[in-house]
């Protein structure tokens, strides 16, 4: 399997260990991280969605006029804008970009943030309504006559749309999301289904979990995780710097009192969605699990998302990421915690020996199928 390497890209600057700087949609920012993932050698980034934030599609048009390479995985919530203009958003958004598009569909973890944007469906509804949802963006891609439809939560009469995107068969879907209804979409419509950084025993049941669902479906996903890296010039400096970045999370950064970019609002002291719960569940087992990863900027913000670290030098991160990869991982999707220069020592103290691994195992693979 190919390995693809993601980065992420936000609207300004902040992170974890820096309070939000610059305007709410800061063109220069979002120019130069774009160029310097396309320019390191990245597949792609992640453009993430929170209430209150700048339009991600015109974050992914600015970026994609100023990059070559880059692909855009956009994350989009469904519920907010229909789905037949959904679609023609996004096929508009794939022709823009090249074909270089791809969905990232999430669901809403939290009900307070959904209710700023005026959604007060239920999570299990939320799913039944994301089904729906995707079950006519795919129709609307790829059909050539006018679309009826009837559903719970839509309800459609003769949609159509004379663009199709760019891309054969439509943009590929990500989809995250760890609890029972949130796999059951999963295994019906995700291309790719995004895991969060969990020990490599919570990563294979997960794969396992969703194989199994969607095999009956005559569907065979891929799998992403999104997981922080932390790398260091020795494994000392690296875990220092790292029990740092979980001191300064409290104190400075994205949770703190002197951030804007969730308007004040604290980290959430409960989990509503699985997938924090299982990454809280891993906080009560230790600060450091699997040797490599760091569990301490996850209890500083209560596992709200992302929140996860692989900690060492460059050779070791590579390594454990690798072991991902032999568990079925074909896409990394990473964060650091200075976006400003992130992406430029990724590619290159990382990304080649990543890139190096998975070809070593690939052909290693290919020669005993040959054999």
């Amino acid at each position: 399997m190919a390995i693809e390497l993601y980065g992420t890209l936000y609207p300004r600057l902040f992170s974890e260990t820096i309070p939000a700087q610059g305007p709410a949609f800061d063109i220069a920012h979002i120019e130069s991280v774009a160029r310097a993932h396309d320019e390191a050698g990245f597949d792609g980034v992640l453009l993430p969605h929170n209430a209150g934030w700048a339009d991600n599609f015109l974050t992914a048009a600015r970026a994609a006029g100023v990059t070559r390479n880059l692909n855009f995985l956009l994350a989009h919530r469904p519920g907010f804008v229909s789905p037949t203009l959904a679609a023609r958003k996004l096929a508009t958004l794939d022709h823009f970009t090249g074909g270089r598009l791809r969905l990232h569909v999430i669901t809403g973890g939290r009900d307070a943030e959904q209710q700023r944007d005026g959604d007060f469906l239920g999570h299990d509804e939320r799913y039944a309504r994301t089904d729906e949802f995707l079950d006519i963006v795919r129709a609307v891609w790829t059909q050539d006559r006018p679309l009826d439809y009837e559903g719970r939560h839509y309800r459609v009469k003769g949609g159509f749309s004379e663009l199709k995107p760019l891309q054969d068969g439509g943009i590929p879907i990500s989809f995250g999301g760890a609890s029972e209804p949130a796999l059951q979409v999963a295994a019906k419509h995700a291309d790719l289904y995004a895991l969060w950084g969990e020990t490599l025993d919570g990563t294979r049941e997960l794969i396992g979990r969703v194989r199994a669902l969607a095999a009956p479906l005559g569907r065979d996903p891929g799998f992403s995780i999104s997981i922080r890296v932390i790398v260091g010039e020795t494994e000392e400096q690296a875990w220092r710097q790292a029990r740092d970045i979980a001191e300064q999370t409290r104190e400075v950064g994205l949770w703190s009192d002197k951030s804007k970019v969730f308007g004040g609002h604290r980290p959430p002291t409960t989990a509503e969605n699985e997938g924090s719960r299982r990454l809280l569940q891993l906080v009560e087992k230790g600060e450091v699990l699997d040797e490599r990863l760091f569990m301490g900027v996850a209890a500083a913000t209560n596992a709200p998302g992302n929140t996860t670290a692989i900690v060492g030098t460059a050779e070791q991160v590579s390594q454990a990421l690798l072991a991902y990869y032999d568990a079925g991982v074909s896409n990394f999707l990473f964060r650091g915690f200075d976006p400003r220069t992130d992406a430029t020592d990724y590619g290159r103290a990382l990304l080649p020996l990543l890139r190096e691994g998975a070809a070593r195992r690939d052909a290693s693979v290919t020669r005993r199928h040959t054999a």
